[in-house]
């Protein structure tokens, strides 16, 4: 398919259109409702599936003890389904060329596929607890509705939402700022479902009253809940699934409504660069976006940062229930969800307080030393954080301290890293003149959804191997021993990773350069095409009136300015150093461009 004939006759031109209007990005409304508010409503049900469907599987459906197997093997098995699925969003956002984006439209096809993703998981299975025929269409359900979700629905939205950030602005610090902002949107949702969801998990995960077992009485001498022979609670599992499909209905609600503030709210300024000229112009194919992506050491760093940087939070979250409720017992002496929930709860609330701090110093601290030495500075604090950690795993006051060090480390990658993958993007482009962002952003969603089945395919083994029940809390020490390696060793690893390979990333240091090479082909593409080039002052112009120009072209001289001052401040020998290895960097750049057949930058 061209991309004339998806300019001109696709159903995405017929959308309507975003309702941001500037062509500079301004935090309100873009910033704090396009990639806040959204994206947060809209992740919100990735984030309580990834963190809770298990515990769903082993304490309502019991999955692990009748279908141990199917368990164990569906999310590792679905990842093959869930990397195909982000090739073809790759290829759809390659293709689509309209007057709403190539990102954006995406974002709404993904709202159909996740309403029937949520109803073949909760609602469509059958519940009869004793039942064989009901363990055989829970199992057909669940099969189709996991990877409906993973593979299709949340690739569909989370690879073009990601992609936004990329799109959205030239403008690095303005890129930086809404990559924070988009960031910080996977911690709010993910607060929600594990700061303030554990609190009510009793609502969920609902406790047999009838009468069975020993009674838990609280401190006023009312009964909390019954616990078996073992000490275990027991739970009412008829309730705790009709519970949930209530539940989930709220999900599709608030997933729809966040998709919707996401797509009117947002806008690609970089995609509206090529203008007319897209219909003209093939979509690069898959083979071609390869070679340039592996033969870019900066691209090769990028996407095995996020493997560990994903696989070590993933694999935290999804464990963190059940290494609270191993490690650590209520006031009676007992191992239950409940108390682990809370305790669950209390954790992510107290390791959130230096998250959000780290929001706030993240983008000062990049534009002082780099977005890559921040995000290397940070993997060395995170690590030191998970060392503590493993020192004394029992201790909840020794986890926190361990849980508040390791959040503070892994703020600069939780909200710089978008920024970073799109000046890598830019670099590509800069380079060998053309972007490579629905290749890109396929690798980079097979490992966000990917991972997910990955981590849950790890952890489930590590349960299986020390025969988790949750009617056996009580003696089972081999969960006590293994929980804080996957729980705290399993990201501590995954961050001194991440501090080796930073060590070379150095991309930053073109980032001038590229964009005036890319000005540079678009100028020049623009007099082969005979058409006018209109520069983003211009175009300011043209679309915002003449005040809004004059208040460009201001900034743009306060800038000169400015760097003319810091110049003339340095020292004869400085100034003579910085010169020459700002040559030297010349020189770089243009022999990587030259050796992709690009023209030399003056």
């Amino acid at each position: 398919m061209s991309n004339k004939t998806a300019a001109k006759g696709s159903v995405f031109d017929k959308l309507p259109p975003s309702l941001i209007k500037k062509n500079n990005v301004t935090l309100i409304p873009e910033g704090a409702i396009g990639y806040l508010v959204g994206p947060t409503l809209a992740l919100l049900a990735n984030s309580v599936l990834s963190n809770y469907f298990n515990k769903y599987m082993t304490d309502v459906l019991h999955i692990n003890s009748w279908a141990s197997a199917f368990f164990t093997w569906l999310p590792v098995i679905s990842v093959i389904f869930v990397v195909l699925g982000n090739i073809l969003v790759g290829r759809l956002m390659d293709n689509i060329h309209s007057k709403n984006g190539k990102a954006r439209p995406l974002l709404l096809v993904s709202v159909p596929i996740s309403l029937l993703a949520l109803l073949f998981l909760f609602v469509f299975s059958p519940y009869k607890a004793d039942s064989t025929t009901w363990h055989t269409g829970a199992l057909i359900c669940i099969a189709i509705g996991y990877n409906l979700w993973f593979a299709f629905a949340y690739p569909m939205y989370y690879t073009p939402h990601a992609g936004l950030v990329n799109l959205s602005t030239r403008n690095s610090k303005d890129r930086s700022l809404l990559a924070t902002i988009s960031n910080a949107t996977m911690l709010a949702a993910m607060g929600l479902s594990s700061m303030i969801l554990p609190f009510f998990l009793n609502l969920l995960f609902v406790y047999d009253m009838s009468g069975k077992g020993t009674a838990v009485l609280n401190d006023a001498g009312k009964i909390q809940y019954y616990v078996d022979e073992t000490g275990a609670a027991i739970y009412d599992a008829q309730a705790s699934y009709s519970h949930w499909k209530i539940f989930v209905f709220a999900l599709i609600i608030i997933t729809f409504i966040g998709t919707l503030i996401e797509y009117f709210f947002t806008r690609e300024r970089v995609t509206e660069e090529a203008g007319d000229a897209a219909e003209t112009k093939a979509a690069l194919p898959v083979k071609e976006q390869t070679r340039i992506c592996f033969k870019d050491k900066y691209w090769i760093i990028m996407m095995v940062f996020f493997f560990l940087y994903q696989f070590g939070g993933m694999i935290k979250n999804i464990s963190q229930n059940y290494f609270c409720t191993a490690m650590f017992a209520d006031a009676q002496g007992n191992y239950t969800v409940a108390y682990g929930g809370q305790l669950q709860g209390t954790l992510a609330i107290i390791g959130a307080i230096p998250t959000a701090v780290g929001m706030v110093i993240a983008l000062p601290l990049a534009n002082k030393i780099g977005k890559g030495k921040a995000i290397l500075c940070g993997a060395i604090l995170a690590a030191v954080g998970g060392a503590l950690g493993m020192i004394a795993p029992n201790n909840f006051t020794i986890v926190t301290i361990s849980f508040i060090i390791k959040a503070l480390g892994s703020t600069p990658a939780m909200y710089l890293s978008l920024a970073l993958l799109a000046d890598i993007l830019d670099h590509q482009e800069a380079i060998h003149g053309s972007r490579t962002d629905g290749f890109t952003m396929t690798i980079y969603g097979a490992i966000i959804a990917g991972m997910t089945g990955l981590t849950t395919g790890v952890l489930n083994a590590v349960l299986s191997a020390v025969n988790y029940d949750v009617s056996t809390l009580q003696t089972n020490e081999a969960l006590r021993a293994a929980m804080p390696w996957v729980f705290i060793g399993g990201e501590t690893i995954c961050y001194i990773g991440i501090f080796l390979i930073f060590i070379f990333m150095g991309v930053e240091r073109f980032g001038k350069l590229d964009h005036e090479a890319i000005v540079m082909d678009q100028k020049a593409a623009a007099k082969a095409e005979g058409r006018a080039y209109i520069s983003a002052a211009e175009k300011i112009r043209l679309e915002e009136g003449e005040e809004a120009y004059q208040a460009e072209l201001k900034k743009q001289a306060d800038a000169a300015k400015a760097e003319e001052a810091r110049i003339a401040k340095l020292s004869p020998e400085k100034r003579k150093a910085e010169q020459a290895a700002n040559e030297k960097l010349l020189d770089e750049f243009n022999a990587l461009r030259k050796a992709n057949g690009r023209k030399a930058l003056g």
